[in-house]
């Protein structure tokens, strides 16, 4: 267990994939699954030994294919699986993490266009951006809380690549976490004075109440989440930069999006942030 994450263990070092693993086709299929938005079988179908390090492997390259197509510089990271009911549901017991390109993040009340999405849902989370660089391996929640700007209400659209959602841990990790895009708030709120695991939150469609959640649905801090992915990024020579976001888990179950739904997530202190769900073609 590493201490500085409050007794939660890094994920262990990414390192290589494992030989024989076709690294860039693999990436070039979910490329081609972004861009013509038709899912593809899971990876795990067809190489059931895949490891979360030849996930991550995939991942990478991926990243450089929507590099190469405009998508810009990684400005952050998410994380996923912070939740233990997702944990539970594929069998592991630690989160995962994608980068977040430039291109993907988006104001308050984005319109979310259902026709450039496959099997698009949504979730309402708590973002930390920093003002300092922040790194491993012995990263703390009290190290994040001295790097953060401060803490600001997002919601993030994620979106599976796999056909019916049917992941396993390594089919996620090189799908880029599920990411998609993200929502964020102008309001950002100084960490100091403000404990992000009692934050809480009230998720909306349509006016709807449809989810509820606290801060500490994100692996009981999202402080502690932000320490974990320092930790984990470590030993690939990464560093957290200052301007980063970090999207620090979903607090609730992940809900579908139909055309015309409007969703507000309302957090104490953090305040609001919505999305709209249209269909505006390609």
């Amino acid at each position: 267990m590493t201490e500085g994450s409050g007794g939660l263990k890094p994920s262990p070092p990414v390192g290589e994939a494992s030989a024989g693993v076709p690294v860039e086709e693999l990436a070039r299929a979910l490329h081609r699954a972004r861009r013509d938005r038709v899912a593809v079988p899971a990876l795990t179908d067809a190489r059931p030994e895949l490891t979360a390090a030849d996930a991550y492997a995939i991942q990478r390259h991926l990243v450089e294919l929507l590099q190469a197509d405009g998508e810009g510089d990684v400005v952050g990271y998410k994380l996923g699986l912070t939740s233990r009911p997702m944990q539970e549901m594929l069998g592991v017991d630690e989160p995962d993490y994608g980068p977040v390109l430039a291109a993907g993040v988006h104001g308050d009340g984005m319109r979310v266009d259902l026709d450039r999405l496959i099997q698009p849902k949504v979730e309402a989370e708590i973002a930390i951006v920093l003002r300092a660089s922040l790194s491993g391996p012995h990263c703390t929640a009290l190290d994040v809380r001295r790097a953060a700007a401060g803490a600001v209400a997002a919601i993030e659209i994620i979106d599976s690549r796999v056909r019916d959602w049917r992941i396993r841990l390594p089919d996620t990790i090189a799908d880029l976490a599920s990411s998609a895009s993200i929502a964020i708030s102008s309001r950002l709120v100084p960490i100091d004075g403000l404990d992000p695991r009692l934050v809480g939150m009230v998720f909306t469609r349509n006016g709807e109440p449809v989810a509820t959640g606290a801060g500490a649905a994100a692996l009981g801090d999202p402080l502690r989440a932000a320490a974990w992915l320092a930790n984990t990024l470590h030993p690939l020579g990464a560093t957290l930069q200052a301007g980063h976001l970090i999207m620090t888990g979903a607090l609730h179950a992940a809900v579908p999006l139909a055309d015309g739904d409007v969703f507000r997530a309302e957090f104490d202190r953090l305040g609001p942030v919505g999305v709209v769900a249209v269909r505006e073609g390609s």
